[in-house]
């Protein structure tokens, strides 16, 4: 049995070098009420604007969102949308951008308009040069790639046919690369997939495969006699194939085929999920893990990012959480590290009128007095939500020697427990702007504090919200525990 937990502590060791296409991908948020009197087309009232880092930049993302280092390659104009690339590159500590500015192209721009209510993509607009770049750039890119080899375990080609990956650069990377026995993956785009000649692991969809070996990808035994093909065309060791809702399939020359099927999850939008599976099994082989076990990670990764809205991210936490053992994934369901997941649960709750109740605490050990709780808390509402803290939160709260249990042991027995509804973890030494995301109806919290003295409590009221104070169990907290078991313990 491959250990999970071992190669995801080993990700902060392992470096990434991703090449390609970067783009700006721009999502507007809104209400479609109406259709427009100039056109038979909607009118969308836009609520909100998220403007992130796509194309091969969200490979990066989710790279360093894993825990890993990248060491980022592209293009990108001299613009605005290049220059709000830079600086979100700037706000992201793990990635570390080698950017070659061409004043000839703009930079590339997907912009997305999406109904809030329907969770449907009603247009896409792009900005974009989809040719290839000229000698000079090309010359700089190889220059950079070369420079950066050394230091990377693992070289990722992001290819969406936007130029920036021509034949000269693509083998500058692979052979680059193999010289140095270094795995190289590469995400396709290219009409010809001879010029990925040498890559390792090719990973295209059931579309890209099909194009490419021109033969029918409908059923599993078509996808594996497919990716048999392509791995002799490119000479690839490994061909994976997304094959979406029916899951992944991984071909491995000369030691044979395996397919996993997708994670059953609400899709709520399937955009740069390809970028999430292709960082995931990058970061995984770097860490040391093989092939299949790679590839198991990689498909749970995406079950994640397809639930949440946008060109979304997979952290080390999220992944953790989701391959764990089956038996373990119902209580595993409530278990949330990415606070946006949490409010658009809240919000479908809200929309069936049920009241959110929240409270928090470290819950290191639980006892009888937590138990008290959180039922008298969940009795207050319909839905409880419990913020728990990370576990460098309750190190600095609690003191050294604590939590005795991490993160994962706390949120999955608290997540076991029928008075509670959803698990949020935070880092904060306060869950003050949990309690703002969360917004809810009831904030309940042990009678040994005063209303004052809760957390939140004047932005609760403030919006006609209730304090509840909790009557604490006497005897029971985990400092007494823990002194009794011959340890340090600091509060409860």
């Amino acid at each position: 049995m491959f250990d999970y937990d071992q190669a995801l502590e080993r990700l902060s060791a392992q470096t990434i070098l991703c090449v390609g296409d970067l783009m700006l991908d721009d999502f507007l948020y809104g209400d479609v009420s109406r259709v427009s009197p100039e056109a038979p087309v909607p009118v969308i009232a836009v609520k909100r604007e998220e403007k992130v880092i796509g194309g091969a930049g969200n490979v990066a993302r989710n790279i360093a969102g894993l825990g890993a280092r990248c060491l980022f390659v592209g293009v990108i104009g001299d613009d605005e949308a290049g220059r709000m690339v830079e600086a979100q590159f700037a706000d992201l500590g793990a990635i570390e951008p080698h950017l070659v500015v061409d004043p000839s192209r703009p930079t590339s721009r997907k912009a997305r308009f999406v109904s809030e209510h329907y969770s449907s993509h009603l247009l896409r607009a792009d900005w974009e040069r989809a040719a290839p770049v000229d000698a000079a750039v090309e010359a700089a890119l190889i220059a950079r790639i070369e420079e950066l080899l050394p230091r990377a375990d693992v070289v990722v080609l992001s290819d969406y046919a936007k130029g920036v990956l021509t034949e000269r650069v693509i083998r500058a990377a692979i052979d680059g690369a193999r010289a140095r026995g270094k795995v190289t993956i590469v995400d396709p785009k290219a009409p010809d997939y001879t010029v990925y000649r040498g890559a390792t692991v090719i990973t295209p969809n059931r579309k890209e495969i099909a194009e490419a070996t021109r033969r029918p990808v409908t059923t599993p035994m078509e996808a594996e006699a497919a990716a048999a093909l392509l791995a002799g065309i490119v000479q690839a060791k490994v061909v994976l194939v997304t094959l979406s809702e029916d899951g992944m399939l991984l071909h491995m020359a000369g030691d044979g085929t395996v397919h996993v099927p997708a994670y059953p999850v609400r899709v709520r939008d399937v955009s740069g999920a390809g970028d999430t599976v292709v960082a995931v099994l990058a970061s995984m082989l770097a860490a040391g893990a093989p092939f299949e076990p790679a590839m198991r990670a990689a498909n749970a990764a995406a079950s994640v990012v397809v639930g949440k809205r946008g060109t979304a991210t997979c952290s080390g936490l999220e992944l953790r959480a989701r391959i764990l053992p089956a038996a373990s994934l119902a209580a595993e369901e409530k278990i949330v590290f990415d606070w946006a997941v949490a409010e658009e649960r809240i919000a479908e709750w809200r929309s069936q009128g049920l009241r959110v109740g929240f409270t928090n605490g470290c819950f290191d050990l639980l006892h009888p007095g937590h138990i008290h709780s959180l039922t008298r808390s969940r009795a207050a509402c319909d839905r409880l939500v419990v913020g728990l803290n990370g576990d460098q939160s309750v190190k600095r709260l609690k003191g050294e020697g604590r939590p005795i249990q991490d993160v994962h042991a706390r949120a999955g027995v608290l997540a076991a427990l029928e008075a509670v509804d959803l698990v949020v973890v935070f880092e904060e030494d306060t869950p003050l702007e949990l309690i703002r995301r969360v917004k809810p109806t009831i904030l309940a919290k042990g009678g040994d504090y005063r209303r004052e003295e809760v957390v939140g409590y004047d932005v609760v009221e403030a919006y006609g919200g209730e304090v509840l104070l909790i009557d604490i169990v006497p005897g029971h907290s985990t400092t007494d525990i823990v002194k009794r078991s011959g340890g340090n313990g600091t509060g409860h």
